[in-house]
């Protein structure tokens, strides 16, 4: 049975969910999350300080995981959701952070932090695509640019391209340290130094009656990229498109914000799409909302 694009499906024999505990200011906690795990039969591994996300994801699938979850903020989804994708696994999404951006785009309902467990018993399923920089998934973004630094405010976070427009005009001018970061438009134009570089996993919306910074779809199969060059008289968006690869290029290592967190990578980056590859589940109540 098909409920619009999510399809119903049979319950996981062995769920795994990981809790980041400090995310969200401690909101899985305060919600008692782990005992309401535990009730539905999903085995929970709580999360301390020095703990290899990536490497007890690796071993939860060893041992016989068919479905696994994150309750945490955006910057820890990734490392579920990589091992979920290299496994043809479904994947759930808990929305206990403090923005809950693909939460919010893939129609988790953000204020039902125990509701969306039902995922896991009452599921429905549907398949989105993924992004990758460098072979390394994101799930809504990376940032270039000044705002590459500007993810460890945490203020800073929750704006998408109006706020970049204003912490351009703030911080740049035309005589500020060039970034040396270059790449080509749509149009065959290069943009160098440009002053933001946003490339999403999907594109964002900029129309007014939509939430700002959500995505209409996470399968239209293509990144979308915004590229806001150096103010001269004040900031102006260079330009918007959604191609299905994009390559930047920097005379060395390039600061980046990979879905809120502070990152440096190598040049050239190499940007992809990876079309309805990720099993996303939700509770099957929320889908049908």
């Amino acid at each position: 049975m098909t409920l619009g694009t999510w399809s119903a499906v049979d319950p996981p024999e062995h769920p795994v969910l990981f809790v980041n505990p400090r995310s969200g200011g401690g909101k899985a906690q305060r919600g008692d999350l782990a005992e309401r795990e535990r009730e539905r039969g999903i085995d929970t591994i709580v999360l301390r300080p020095d703990d290899d996300l990536a490497a007890l994801v690796d071993d939860a699938v060893a041992r016989g995981a068919d479905a696994l979850g994150i309750a945490g903020g955006d910057g820890s989804l990734a490392a579920v959701a990589a091992a979920a994708f290299a496994h043809g696994l479904p994947f759930v999404c808990v929305p206990a952070g403090t923005r809950n951006h693909f939460a919010l785009d893939v129609g988790v309902d953000r204020r039902d932090l125990v509701g969306s467990l039902d995922a896991f018993t009452h599921g429905v399923e549907r398949r989105i695509d993924v992004a990758e920089v460098n072979g390394r998934l994101f799930l809504n973004n990376v940032s270039l640019g000044i705002y590459g630094d500007a993810v460890k405010q945490p203020a800073n976070r929750d704006a998408k391209t109006r706020t970049l427009a204003q912490t351009a005009a703030q911080v740049l001018g035309p005589s500020a340290p060039a970034a040396g970061l270059e790449l080509v438009d749509d149009r065959g134009c290069a943009h160098r130094d440009p002053a933001v570089v946003l490339v999403s996993n999907n594109p964002y919306s900029f129309e007014p009656r939509r939430a700002p910074g959500t995505r209409p779809a996470l399968d239209s199969g293509r990144l979308g990229v915004v590229v806001l060059d150096r103010p001269t008289g004040g900031p102006s968006l260079g330009r918007r498109w959604t191609p299905t690869q994009l390559e930047v290029n920097a005379p060395g290592l390039i600061d980046a914000g990979i879905d809120g967190e502070a990152v440096r990578l190598g040049s050239p980056l190499r940007f992809v799409i990876r079309p309805g590859t990720l099993r996303v589940r939700i509770a099957s109540r929320q889908a049908i909302a």
